[in-house]
C-alpha cells in the first residue's frame, strides 16, 4: 500500500471529480483521505489476489472520527443464515421501524431513539438496505497517548471501484456521519 492520497472539495461535486479521477487508475489498492468541507474520512479499498492455497479477499472501508464526545454505542451489519438462527435462540436485534431495514439488518443499539434518528433519511436507508457483507458502526479506539477516540467506520467486504456505486455508498455514510454527530450534539 503506498501513501494516502489527499482529495478535497466544498461539496461532494468537487470532491467526487477528484475521486474519480484516481479511480481511473488500475491498481489494486487505494488509500484516499476525502476532506469534504470540515469533514475527513478515510477511503480505503484493497484487493488481495491470494495465491497458491490462499484464496483472494477484497475490502472498501470509510472511516472518519467523531467530532463530539461519544454516548452513543450503534452497530449494524446485514442479516445472514447464521443471525436468522441466532434470532430463533433468542439473540438480541432492535427494529427500529424502517421495514427494509429491519427485515435486512441486524441492529445493535443502547438507544434505539438515536438510531431511528440517524436512519430518518431515506437516501440512507435505501443504500444500507442494499448492502450485502458489511458492518458498521462506532468503535473507540485508543491512541498512543491514552486517548479515546470515536470513529464511525463502515466496511464491506467488496472492492467498490466503480465511481457511480461508490459514490451512492460515500453519499449515505457522508449522511449517516452527519445524523449521527447531531445525535451526539443534542
Amino acid at each position: 500500500m503506498e501513501d494516502i492520497k489527499i482529495v478535497s472539495g466544498n461539496t461532494e461535486e468537487q470532491l467526487w471529480a477528484g475521486v474519480e479521477a484516481l479511480l481511473q487508475e488500475d491498481r489494486l489498492d487505494y488509500n484516499l483521505l476525502l476532506k469534504q468541507g470540515k469533514k475527513q474520512i478515510e477511503l480505503y479499498i484493497g484487493i488481495d489476489l491470494g495465491g497458491g492455497f490462499e484464496s483472494g479477499s477484497a475490502l472498501t472501508q470509510l472511516c472518519s472520527v467523531l467530532s463530539h464526545k461519544n454516548t452513543f454505542k450503534f452497530a449494524i451489519h446485514d442479516q445472514s443464515f447464521i443471525d436468522q438462527v441466532g434470532k430463533f435462540f433468542g439473540m438480541q436485534d432492535v427494529e427500529i421501524g424502517y421495514p427494509s431495514l429491519d427485515k435486512h439488518l441486524i441492529i445493535k443499539t443502547d438507544d434505539m431513539e438515536k438510531v431511528r434518528h440517524v436512519f430518518a433519511d431515506a437516501d440512507i436507508r435505501k443504500v444500507f438496505s442494499t448492502l450485502e457483507s458489511f458492518d458498521c458502526g462506532i468503535h473507540i479506539h485508543t491512541n498512543e497517548k491514552d486517548k479515546e477516540h470515536a470513529y464511525l467506520e463502515l466496511n464491506i467486504d467488496e472492492a467498490i471501484n466503480k465511481p457511480a456505486e461508490l459514490r451512492k455508498i460515500y453519499h449515505a455514510f457522508y449522511k449517516l456521519l452527519m445524523n449521527i454527530e447531531a445525535q451526539l450534539k443534542a
